[in-house]
């Protein structure tokens, strides 16, 4: 508030929602993650990932506009906003996937756009004070496993392409948290696998283990990486 542009950079607007933004914004607007979907999400898919992604549906306005935005008010899910909105005016990419060791290839570049002021005001942002104040750092780690699967598909060869299957599932495990668990949970898929006690606790406890859990199991099932976690149970073997 209090500059010129307040709210200008909330219209016209394609804004890709992350795995942690849906859990926190459906939690907020007490929502099943079906729900939220339905309501306030368009599916769309990814380019040269050729994975499904969902983005913030929007009004159908004359500017396009946030359904969360309000002229006087800004965002009345503030707390609770998409990471792209906590990002902006900074981009982010990945130039490629980077291996098992655990370091990122990442990049940042600024969005300048005509609308937006706030380039004019005195206060300078290095990268990080900017991550730190928009409270990006929890997100991108919760993320990271969803990225990771995004780089390293797009890594691949295009001819190396998932069956619609596997793209179901991976929309599953990422968007729709409560579908996950009605599939970890009430299907035989805990009987096929043999995982401690304490994970299965975990998981059934927490959204964000459950969703990293997933990451890590589409990750197994897409890239043979990480397999040795999902042990398959000595009776299911043939």
């Amino acid at each position: 508030k209090g500059v010129k542009c307040f709210t200008d950079c909330c219209r016209g607007i394609d804004i890709m929602l992350t795995p942690y933004d849906i859990l926190t914004m459906r939690k907020k607007l007490d929502l099943t993650s079906e729900e939220f979907l339905a309501v306030f999400t368009d599916p769309q898919i990814l380019e040269k990932a050729d994975l499904p992604v969902v983005t913030l549906k929007l009004l159908d306005d004359e500017r396009k506009s946030c359904p969360f935005v309000e002229d006087k008010d800004g965002c009345v899910i503030y707390e609770d906003r998409p990471t792209t909105c906590r990002y902006y005016p900074l981009g982010v990419g990945s130039l490629s996937y980077s291996g098992e060791k655990g370091e990122k290839d990442e990049f940042f570049f600024t969005v300048k756009e005509d609308h937006c002021m706030g380039f004019d005001e005195n206060k300078e942002w290095t990268v990080a004070d900017w991550r730190a104040d928009q409270g990006v750092d929890l997100r991108d780690k919760v993320n990271d496993g969803w990225m990771e699967l995004i780089v390293r598909k797009k890594s691949l060869p295009l001819s190396m392409k998932l069956t619609e299957e596997s793209k179901k599932m991976f929309f599953m495990v990422c968007y729709n948290i409560d579908k996950f668990r009605n599939f970890v949970f009430n299907s035989t898929f805990l009987e096929r696998y043999d995982f401690p006690k304490e994970k299965i606790e975990e998981i059934k406890k927490d959204d964000i283990s459950l969703l990293q859990f997933g990451f890590e199991w589409l990750k197994a099932g897409f890239f043979q990486t990480g397999r040795e976690n999902f042990k398959v149970k000595e009776k299911n073997k043939q």
